[in-house]
């Protein structure tokens, strides 16, 4: 299938091809007929991304901070590759999307045949949460109803206003997202001023029964709402512009009465002046995307509804009220199309922003092809022809002495951490899945895989794959495993990989049925330089040792995905694990007991800030501080080694030393051993059958780490 991707290094927008997306759990499924492009938020995206590096700068100081940071502690060209990367992925455009269910959930309250509007992006098919999916009536016809989304974002900032039968408000700028909203205000019994510099959009607002304001006349705002209200000041000003003067936020305060209501919809300066506020009792808010639950990770990445008794107004239900008012006629949206556009000529559509006087750009979809837009696994073209001849019914390898790989995942980490790493020679690159499909296809294209595709299933079926590695959401780790290791593939799992004692036993005992089969954890650390410079250092000193492993992780949103102890089990779980297999690898004992204990309080309310302590069979021991509540400026990670009369200095993976003695490793990037281990799983693991780190280990090192999760969860249970 086609879909609109914009590459923000670059500025490119794109028609790709991408495999269908699979419909993830709380989905639908949606085959599109119509969307609509926003020109407010996509081509705000496509300068961004047209701009060089220092206009993308200018335009984002915070994020340059950061970077600097990131280079004080992590090195310039560790920062660097990170930069490139996040700038290269490409992002689906598209939010305002309507078309047909053809998959859902058994117990889903969308059926197949359903016809639907969503947030989905400007693609042939899309997967889309239910709660920001929305039944269309009848009466309402698909362009129509492509206006939804757009609207529901004017809806919501009239809701925080919260306006009442017969006040009158004032709409600062005359766009899409102004005149619909013109005509909402007008639907809820206000009187409504619109205020713009385009005599055609003035026009419109004329039409949908609002006063206007010529800015283009040079027409004072001031005065003219001054003269539109008998001069007792207007109760509300709804701010939908795009400027960077912050003259607007002023203008809609000197307009305002006493406690008047200013609410923003649309990006502006804001310098705020004091005395506008101070002196009639003003309220300013900032209207966040179109309602409640867009933004929450809880909801939106589980499909779930957002609770009713905790919030009225949740996006579905704007969608909903909008689609409402599209039915009974007061929301007029055939005026407001100013250029149509069949799918595959969507590129003109974007050169069509740029057009005086566009404004409601909608994307028609054929419908044709439903083969090919179904089709889950496509070839990339960008393989060899040796490459592509493996990916054939038959499944025959072509080079015997060559592991054939897959990945399954295509996130940040694989794209920027292990992609770039893969050897040049010696594997053939088969396939990428991911959920959506848009990563995957990036990935496989840039790195030279064969095959990119959105179900994991057609890669484990086919007999010419040998190994997969997995790089999923932390709580697939332990099924997509067995799933793997089931189908007779070696599979290298980024950690962790159970998130829990069942799941592990499970893990286990798939394995143990499977002699053949090589099973690898991504504890890299472990074969980094720095830790094997540090382990040849204390090779004379055989003695029981001491470790401090101090790491400054710095604090995350407590939204964040791997803070769901659903989705991604914690951060003890989900990154500390590293360090308790970077010790158990230093010691080279087995670990005999595992004791964790979280800081209480304030910063240590996430069990982010915890301290594990584990003792060894040789008597060694480890205290693994694993820190969030630290400076950036602090390097991240710290390992000390006391053993023997040595103490041996790992610091951030970039320099080692042994403390006393001109015994020093320094290394251009940082090091962490990414590349190191996965040439030890295409080598040892694929090509001879052997170990490069030793199972017996990998599942002790997940079994203290799980002890240690469970250990400081019910510490803070017992703490409230």
């Amino acid at each position: 299938m086609k879909q609109i991707l914009q590459n923000l290094g670059n500025g490119e927008t794109l028609l790709a091809d991408i495999p269908c997306p699979r419909r993830a759990s709380g989905n639908v499924l949606i085959d599109s007929s119509r969307s609509l492009v926003s020109l407010g938020t996509e081509k705000m995206l496509i300068d961004f991304g047209k701009g060089g590096y220092l206009a993308k700068a200018k335009s984002q100081p915070d994020k340059v901070k950061q970077v600097l940071q990131k280079i004080k502690t992590d090195g310039l060209w560790t920062t660097v590759d990170a930069v490139k990367a996040k700038l290269d992925a490409p992002i689906p455009l598209g939010y305002s999307n309507v078309g047909v269910v053809i998959e859902s959930s058994p117990n889903s309250v969308f059926a197949v045949g359903d016809r639907v509007v969503s947030n989905g992006p400007h693609a042939e098919i899309v997967s889309v949460p239910e709660n920001l999916v929305a039944k269309i009536p009848d009466d309402v016809s698909d362009e129509s109803a492509a206006y939804t989304v757009v609207s529901a974002i004017g809806l919501q900032g009239i809701r925080l206003m919260n306006p009442t039968l017969g006040e009158r408000i004032v709409v600062s700028g005359l766009g899409l997202i102004g005149l619909l909203s013109v005509q909402m205000l007008r639907a809820h019994g206000c009187e409504v001023m619109g205020i713009d510099f385009d005599p055609k959009k003035l026009e419109l607002a004329r039409a949908f029964g609002a006063t206007t304001v010529d800015l283009s006349a040079d027409e004072d705002p001031v005065r003219a709402a001054e003269h539109w209200c008998g001069g007792n000041g207007v109760d509300g000003v709804l701010i939908t512009a795009s400027t960077n003067s912050d003259a607007l936020v002023h203008q809609a305060a000197t307009m305002c009465r006493k406690r008047g209501r200013i609410v923003l919809v649309g990006v502006i300066g804001l310098n705020l002046r004091r005395a506008d506020f101070y002196e009639k009792e003003l309220t300013f808010q900032v209207s966040c995307s179109y309602g409640p639950g867009r933004y929450d990770p809880q909801y939106e990445q589980r499909g779930l509804d957002y609770p009713f008794g905790l919030v009225r107004w949740t996006e579905k239900r704007n969608f909903e009220a909008v689609l409402q008012l599209l039915s009974t006629k007061r929301i007029d949206t055939t005026p407001l199309t100013t250029h149509r556009y069949s799918f595959d000529e969507a590129l003109r559509g974007y050169q069509a922003i740029h057009e005086q006087g566009a404004m409601g750009i909608v994307l028609e979809y054929t419908g044709e092809r439903e083969q090919d837009r179904r089709q889950n696994l496509i070839r990339t073209g960008q393989a060899s022809g040796d490459d592509l001849n493996l990916v054939s019914d038959v499944g025959r390898k072509v080079d015997g002495g060559s592991p054939v790989l897959a990945f399954i995942g295509a996130g940040a980490f694989t794209t920027r951490m292990l992609l770039p790493l893969l050897p040049k020679e010696d594997v053939v690159r088969h396939s990428i899945i991911s959920g959506t499909g848009v990563s995957a296809a990036h990935a496989a294209k840039k790195f030279g895989f064969a095959m990119c595709g959105t179900e994991m299933e057609s890669v484990l079926v086919d007999p010419a794959v040998d190994a997969v590695v997995i790089t999923t959401p932390h709580q697939t780790h332990a099924d997509f495993v067995i799933r793997a290791l089931e189908h007779g593939k070696h599979v290298f799992v980024e950690k962790p990989l159970a998130m829990d004692h069942k799941e592990l036993d499970a893990v286990q005992t798939c394995l143990q049925s499977r002699p053949t089969q090589r099973l690898f954890v991504g504890y890299n650390r472990r074969f980094s330089p720095h830790t094997d410079a540090v382990k040849n250092w204390l090779r004379s000193a055989p003695c029981s040792k001491a470790l401090i492993l101090t790491v400054n992780a710095g604090m995350i949103p407590a939204d964040h995905w791997t803070q769901d102890l659903e989705l991604g089990g914690g951060r003890i779980l989900g990154e500390a694990c590293h360090f308790i297999d970077l010790a158990r690898h230093l010691v080279d004992h087995p670990i005999t007991e595992v004791k964790a204990r979280a800081m209480t309080g304030g910063d240590g309310a996430l069990g982010d800030c915890v301290a594990i302590h584990l003792s060894f069979a040789d008597g060694s021991i480890a205290t693994i501080h694993y820190l969030a509540n630290g400076s950036k400026a602090f390097p991240k990670e710290r390992i000390e080694v006391f053993a023997g009369g040595k103490v041996a200095v790992i610091d951030n993976f970039r320099r080692s030393s042994l403390i006393g003695e001109k015994r020093s490793l320094k290394t251009r990037r940082q090091d962490k051993g990414h590349a190191s281990e996965l040439r030890a799983f295409l080598q040892k693991a694929c090509l001879e059958g052997s170990w490069p780190i030793p199972a017996e280990q990998l599942f002790e090192v997940s079994r203290a780490t799980i002890d240690a999760h469970l250990q400081i969860r019910d510490q803070l249970a017992r703490s409230g």
